[in-house]
């Protein structure tokens, strides 16, 4: 399920961070890939072991974690801390598909079921760098406003164009979900939609409350925890 989720940071947490991001000293994207993936991976990123990647990365899962969206879209049980990379002069990430096994710099290692990648940069700001992801629907082209997020399954094949003008800022990080299966997730993910569509239109609450015991008896059904 392809899904854009916007607001995750506000305008002035969005502007905080590009000033700290603004700052700092990048690294070669490379580094963080297998040699597969360094062929086509072309881009700037903060190390691993950087102490902004993680107070970045906690204001993000933050913010996340208020998020009724997100969580509904991907139901986390894990999520990697955000990277953050920087696509400038050219820089792009050619067509890859997600590692399926992704470790903690503190080593645990967790399954990658859904990608995501924050925007940081408005569209306006650079010229190239879409984030084209492929699926049995066709190619679909993101770009979205800085703040806001795209959710899409891990199995994915995707790439991120060149960026021919200005620079393309953003943070990204993976999601295992408590329920695997992509199909059992957008289930999920619709019927509680329904739900929360039928409740705002006053309908009955004995129908609503019925529906609320399908969805979560199907997450108990097929959550792994």
């Amino acid at each position: 399920m392809l899904l854009h989720v916007p607001d995750i940071l506000s305008r002035e947490q969005v502007a905080a961070i590009r000033q700290r991001l603004d700052d700092t000293a990048w690294a070669d994207g490379r580094e963080t890939v297998g040699s597969l993936g360094a062929q086509v991976k072309r881009n700037l990123q903060l190390p691993d072991q950087s102490p902004l990647k993680r107070e970045l990365g906690e204001t993000i899962l933050a913010a996340l974690a208020r998020s009724p969206l997100f969580f509904n879209a991907a139901l986390p049980l894990k999520i990697l801390p955000p990277r953050f990379n920087c696509y400038v002069a050219g820089g792009e990430y050619g067509f890859h598909v997600d590692g399926a096994v992704m470790a903690f710099v503190r080593g645990e290692q967790m399954r990658s079921d859904v990608s995501c990648t924050l925007f940081l940069s408005d569209p306006e700001e650079y010229e190239g760098g879409e984030l084209i992801i492929h699926d049995t629907y066709g190619e679909h082209e993101v770009n979205l406003a800085a703040g806001d997020a795209i959710v899409y399954p891990s199995t994915s094949l995707h790439r991120v164009t060149p960026v021919t003008r200005g620079a393309r800022v953003a943070a990204f990080f993976w999601v295992q979900s408590m329920v695997r299966d992509e199909s059992q997730r957008r289930l999920l993910f619709e019927l509680d939609a329904s739900i929360e569509r039928l409740r705002a239109s006053a309908a009955d609450e004995a129908a609503i409350l019925q529906l609320s015991g399908v969805y979560h008896n199907l997450l108990r059904r097929w959550a792994q925890t």
